[in-house]
């Protein structure tokens, strides 16, 4: 069985090896030499091999004959071959001769093949490179006349088109590494444009500004006709930025000579800033840099030039304030600058931004205002600051016209406006003291109808007896009424000047007005005023004639508020209307004049009482008043008679009609009576004796005539003999020598006596007892009276004690 197994093993790896490529029976070879049955296995493969063998043989016998027939056919055909092979090589033979010239020919027809190749090859080269060449040729061109921006454009298009299709050549390499050195030339050559338009700019700012403030003034006027349809010249009516190409070769910048539109072309005597200022040169730089890559460098260097140019256009001359050109020059280069400015940010992307003008604005506006303040400080002419208010408000409104805001300046106006006051106030003072200064302080005459109803016209006088009196006639107050009414309006009129296009209220310039006209009134012609009242030389009748005439012009107060509200159409009784403090102004004035009566009537009574030499010890007293006494009292009638001038008035807060010549009759007396008494009452007057006592009674006596005669209407009964009455109890007492009843009633309100001091009375008592008792008057005076001598020598001691009992018992 075993036997049988290894027999078909065997069998079948014979198999295996006779369909297996060789390269692949080592697997099955190995298998046999695993095996025991190696030796048995070579027996059969050798039975095989011999039985392959037997097959090979059996078939190659049955082809034999067929071999044999092929060798014999082929030993005929090589026969044939070798006459063929004569045959072609003879063929051949005739053919090479046959064709030498032919090949002779096709090789001449080879060369110029080649030839015709080459030619064109060049020619196609050439055509690539002749471009090239023409540009870079164009490129030349541009260069030298200046035509940076296209020669920008074309280095762009040679470098990036042209030049990678040549790049091989040496030529090309050479222009390549030409191109920075070109592209460098045309940088600096456009910023040295840059730099001659900024120098250029910075010339004819003066100018454009000078073409903007005017345009926006015609405008301004025109306003008030026709709607604005749009601004010329200088408007803010901007295109973009030109586009950098026109016909794809050259920027329109070079062919435009000016940037600014003018719109409107009637105004052709009116340049425009193109006429002044050529802008290519910034938008040929603009569009260079931007192509170059280097637009922020040329952004921060324009910024920063203009800057720099920005502080010496805002630092203002040293002297600005003198003249009102300056200050126009200084405008004018300020708004050119923001004029060009502003067109820049409309006409270019990005140059310039809003928040860069406003940073410089924000400068400008704080620099301006430091310089205005500083500068209209030293202006002392309201006509220059009116001036400079009007070119400021025309500073403001054609800024504002570019959109700046100005609020700053109208506010600092209202400063401006605070100041010209102040200079309107020293200008009105001056003007107001020349008028009182050459004011004859009389009344006005007038001869016609023609001059009073000029005079009315000037100020507000009515008077209807005045009307009804026949020429020529008298206006009761002196020139310097009307002429200082009318100087009061000329002020209201100038304040209303200032006040006008600042963009205020009516209310705002009523109350500024009003604010004004006020301290004009309390302060500058209240002090002109009374420094006039106050002069050494001024006289009695200026001082009435003063009184009369600020009676006058305190009533034309309310005249003088109609004025300001027809002028500013706010009405007087509105909330927060400011009154005019005008009365209290002439007011003041009328009680100092009055109170300067008052004094310089007494001072002339002192003068004449200074003339008055009383013998005190006199014993005959004469029959007559003292000659200075006389004069005096002849002085003040005279005096009291022009008060018979003082007017009446309709307020009734004010001095009724002669109520001043009464005050001032009454303060003349009572003040007499004092200093008369105060002559009796004299340390230096040791004695006076009774003969000199009448005779100053006699002088007192007189005065109280003065004062029955009524020198000044008005007086009810004996007032005014009251001013005397203390001196008359007192002289009374002592010439009727009634001591007994002073004594008993003395301190009882019906006391005959009621107005004599104790004091008073022991001060004269003692001056005559001290005559009583001199000697030589004894003999000369009481010699024959001896006992009633004695006997009036102990009743004034009696009295004496008494006074001085009276004296002590007041005092505790």
């Amino acid at each position: 069985m075993a036997e049988l197994e290894a027999a078909a093993e065997h069998e079948r790896i014979l198999r295996e090896i006779e369909s297996t490529e060789t390269a692949c029976i080592g697997p099955t070879l190995r298998s046999v030499y695993d095996g025991e049955e190696h030796g048995h296995f070579m027996e059969k493969l050798e039975l095989r091999i011999k039985n392959h063998d037997r097959e090979i043989e059996k078939m190659c016998n049955f082809h034999y004959q067929g071999f044999v027939d092929s060798i014999t056919e082929l030993l005929k055909v090589r026969g044939e071959a070798e006459k063929l092979k004569n045959q072609v090589t003879d063929t051949n033979r005739r053919l090479q001769h046959e064709g030498a010239e032919l090949l002779s020919s096709m090789k001449d027809l080879q060369q110029c093949r080649i030839q015709q190749r080459n030619i064109a090859t060049t020619v196609d080269k050439l055509n690539m490179c002749l471009p090239v060449l023409e540009m870079y040729s164009k490129l030349q061109v541009q260069m030298k006349s200046k035509r940076h921006y296209p020669a920008l454009k074309t280095l762009e298009q040679l470098e990036h088109t042209f030049l990678p299709q040549v790049s091989h050549y040496r030529f090309c390499q050479l222009m390549v590494d030409n191109i920075p050195k070109l592209r460098e030339e045309i940088k600096d050559v456009s910023m040295s444009d840059l730099k001659d338009f900024l120098e250029s700019i910075r010339k004819h700012s003066e100018r454009i500004g000078e073409t903007a403030m005017k345009q926006a003034q015609q405008q301004r006027s025109l306003d008030n006709i026709q709607s604005v349809q749009g601004k010329g010249g200088l408007a803010r009516t901007h295109t973009k930025c030109p586009s950098p190409e026109v016909n794809g070769t050259s920027p329109m910048s070079e062919q435009d000579s000016g940037i600014l539109d003018v719109e409107d072309e009637e105004e052709e005597e009116t340049p425009g800033t193109q006429d002044l200022v050529d802008f290519s040169p910034v938008y040929r730089c603009l569009h260079i840099y931007t192509v170059l890559g280097s637009r922020e460098t040329f952004e921060n260097y324009y910024r920063n030039q203009r800057r720099k140019q920005a502080r010496l256009v805002l630092q203002p001359p040293s002297n600005m304030h003198e003249t009102l050109d300056g200050y126009r020059k200084y405008f004018h280069q300020i708004v050119g600058f923001f004029v060009v400015e502003d067109h820049i940010l409309h006409t270019t992307l990005g140059l310039v931004n809003r928040a860069y003008i406003d940073e410089l604005w924000e400068l400008a506006l704080s620099k301006t205002m430091a310089a205005l303040r500083t500068h209209s400080s030293y202006c002392s002419d309201p006509n220059l600051v009116l001036d400079l208010k009007n070119l400021i408000v025309h500073f403001a409104d054609t800024l504002q016209g570019y959109g700046f805001p100005v609020n700053q300046l109208f506010d600092m106006l209202l400063e401006i406006r605070d100041q010209y006051s102040e200079i309107l106030l020293k200008k009105w003072a001056l003007l107001f003291r020349n008028i009182l200064d050459s004011d004859n302080y009389s009344p006005i005459p007038v001869t016609n109808e023609e001059t009073f109803q000029k005079l009315v016209g000037q100020f507000p006088f009515q008077d209807s007896e005045l009307e009804k009196q026949q020429f020529p006639k008298k206006f009761p107050f002196s020139e310097f009424v009307p002429k200082v009414y009318c100087q009061i309006k000329e002020f209201i009129y100038a304040c209303l000047k200032f006040s006008e296009d600042l963009h205020l209220s009516s209310t705002e310039v009523d109350d500024m007005i009003r604010k004004s006209t006020n301290l004009l009134l309390t302060r500058t012609l209240s002090n002109c005023l009374q420094n006039v009242i106050k002069r050494k030389n001024v006289g009695l009748t200026e001082l009435v004639q003063i009184i009369i005439n600020t009676t006058h012009l305190e009533v034309s107060c309310k005249y003088l508020e109609e004025f300001i509200t027809n002028i500013t159409g706010v009405l007087p009784d509105t909330v927060h209307t400011t009154k005019l403090y005008g009365l209290t102004t002439f007011k003041d004035a009328r009680q100092a004049a009055e109170e300067e009566i008052y004094t310089n009537l007494n001072q002339k009574i002192d003068q004449f009482l200074q003339l008055a030499d009383y013998d005190w010890l006199v014993s005959d007293p004469s029959t007559q008043a003292s000659d200075y006494l006389v004069d005096l009292v002849a002085f003040l009638n005279s005096t009291f008679a022009v008060f018979t001038h003082l007017p009446a008035t309709s307020d009734s807060h004010s001095r009724m009609p002669g109520k001043v010549a009464q005050t001032a009759c009454m303060s003349a007396c009572k003040h007499l009576s004092t200093s008369l008494t105060q002559l009796l009452l004299e340390a230096e007057v040791k004695q006076i004796t009774m003969g000199a006592l009448q005779q100053f009674n006699q002088d007192v006596k007189e005065c109280e005539r003065f004062a029955r005669s009524g020198p000044v209407p008005g007086f009810q009964g004996d007032t005014l003999q009251l001013a005397f009455i203390d001196l008359r109890q007192l002289l009374n007492l002592f010439i009727k020598w009634d001591w007994s009843t002073y004594l008993a009633d003395y301190g009882q309100p019906t006391c005959k006596y009621l107005r004599v001091n104790p004091t008073t009375a022991l001060i004269l008592l003692e001056k005559i007892h001290r005559v009583m008792k001199d000697s030589s008057r004894k003999n000369n005076v009481f010699a024959q009276f001896r006992k009633n001598e004695r006997d009036k020598q102990k009743l004034i001691e009696t009295v004496a004690k008494q006074l001085r009992s009276l004296i002590n018992s007041h005092h505790s």
